[in-house]
């Protein structure tokens, strides 16, 4: 069986932010506001990205179900939203580059407690 990772950019619900003090990096987030602000005489960036309700119902709904459904040749595993994809890039953890194992990403959502964002209960 393959598997299928799913990012996505979803918006409106649950304010998650993120701030970083440097801008040496270029980022393209989709779906993902930057405001700046100055704080102790230095530039701040802020990421911020919304997050609904539904989104999270909708993967707790497949969570649910996930246990009595058979899988073809893919499976919905998680949708991470954008902001979280490109935190984990300034960190080195570049799940968008193909070298990451789909287990370590897993460990990553749960560590984080953002297990939320997985579609499956099922033991990949």
């Amino acid at each position: 069986m393959a598997f299928a990772l799913l990012t996505t950019a979803p918006h409106a619900f649950s304010f998650i932010s993120l701030k970083e003090t440097t801008l040496s990096k270029k980022i393209d987030l989709v779906g993902v506001n930057n405001d700046f602000s100055e704080e102790a005489g230095n530039l701040v960036r802020t990421d911020s990205q919304h997050i609904s309700q539904s989104f999270l119902d909708d993967l707790k709904y497949k969570r649910d179900i996930s246990t009595s459904q058979r899988e073809g040749e893919f499976q919905h595993v998680a949708s991470i939203p954008t902001i979280f994809v490109e935190k984990w890039k300034k960190e080195g953890f570049d799940i968008m580059d193909g070298k990451v194992p789909l287990k370590e990403i897993i460990k990553k959502l749960k560590s984080e407690n953002l297990d939320g964002f997985m579609a499956t209960e099922k033991s990949i």
